[in-house]
């Protein structure tokens, strides 16, 4: 006997969020901005019924992770994208690769399940980055600024 008066159909749940995506659409969001904005503009523009904490807490872990920048203590408080999407993924593979104690094992296992394009392309990023690039050079990290690259 069903007590609670639903007619014995359960509402379906809520379709949960993928991991970081919630972070992508915020991340998309402010790559849309001219300059750096409020919270609540992202979250206007977001529209998908979030709370606006939510969105501080998103904004708060990417600025965690290095993703967004964001003004001082004065109020309100602004905020900026460092990496876009692409940047934000590269940063988590980078904090994988930084966990494991066999590098050389990951970096090939990784390899080793390229496509034979998505192997062409990494080569080809190796071959542009150059010798003088590397992890301390910021101009190679996540969402750095595209380098003048002559059309191929």
């Amino acid at each position: 006997m069903d007590t609670e008066g639903t007619g014995g159909e359960r509402e379906s749940p809520a379709r949960r969020r993928g991991q970081g995506e919630l972070e992508a659409q915020v991340l998309s969001v402010l790559g849309e901005a001219t300059e750096p904005v409020t919270a609540a503009w992202v979250l206007e523009r977001l529209g998908s019924g979030l709370s606006y904490s939510t969105v501080i807490t998103i904004l708060t872990r990417l600025h965690a992770k290095q993703a967004v920048t964001r003004t001082g203590p004065k109020r309100p408080v602004l905020w900026q994208p460092v990496a876009n999407e692409a940047g934000l993924a590269a940063l988590r593979m980078r904090r994988l690769l930084d966990k494991q104690s066999d590098r050389d094992a990951v970096l090939a296992g990784f390899v080793s399940v390229l496509s034979a394009d998505d192997e062409e392309l990494l080569r080809s990023l190796l071959a542009e980055s150059g010798p003088a690039s590397g992890p301390g050079d910021p101009a190679s990290g996540p969402g750095a600024a595209p380098t003048d690259r002559p059309e191929d």
